[in-house]
């Protein structure tokens, strides 16, 4: 079982089943929503993802045209999890939100070409570049992500 939570302990939720995918984001997106250079994810089976507890929700236009949705806490601010609307089966916990965050267990690095200058990606062990399509191939992004879900 996969628990995690909010700082202030206001929010809980839980996920059955393993992790399908572990990466760390590079987008502008979620560097200006983290206020970091990346984000680590981990990404869950959405039918399996429960949440006690009320959260703030942020969303922005990604480079689908779809929506990315973040959920945080608004009390503590703690940022939780999202939900995009490109790919509404899966959940993407971020990493920092984990009881246990030991387990997390990146496969690979998406958005590389935006990592700011002296961040090192292999800040992970074995950090492989996975997807980061140019903004004229951005609807295959989720094709991309669930081929890596896949293997």
């Amino acid at each position: 079982m996969i628990t995690g939570g909010c700082l202030c302990g206001a929010v809980r939720y839980q996920s059955g089943g393993q992790p399908l995918v572990g990466l760390r984001c590079y987008c502008r997106d979620c560097q200006r929503a983290s206020g970091s250079t990346g984000v680590p994810v981990m990404i869950v089976d959405k039918k399996q993802f429960k949440v006690t507890g009320k959260t703030g929700i942020s969303a922005v236009t990604g480079g689908s045209g779809r929506k990315a949705i973040r959920h945080f806490r608004p009390d503590c601010g703690s940022l939780l999890f999202g939900t995009p609307e490109v790919a509404p089966e899966i959940v993407t916990i971020y990493v920092g939100s984990l009881d246990d965050p030991s387990i997390f267990k990146p496969a690979f690095a998406q958005f590389t070409r935006t990592v700011p200058p002296g961040t090192s990606v292999a800040i992970c062990r074995n950090l492989k570049p996975g997807p980061h399509p140019p903004d004229s191939q951005a609807e295959r992004y989720p094709t991309r992500i669930r081929e890596m879900i896949a293997r």
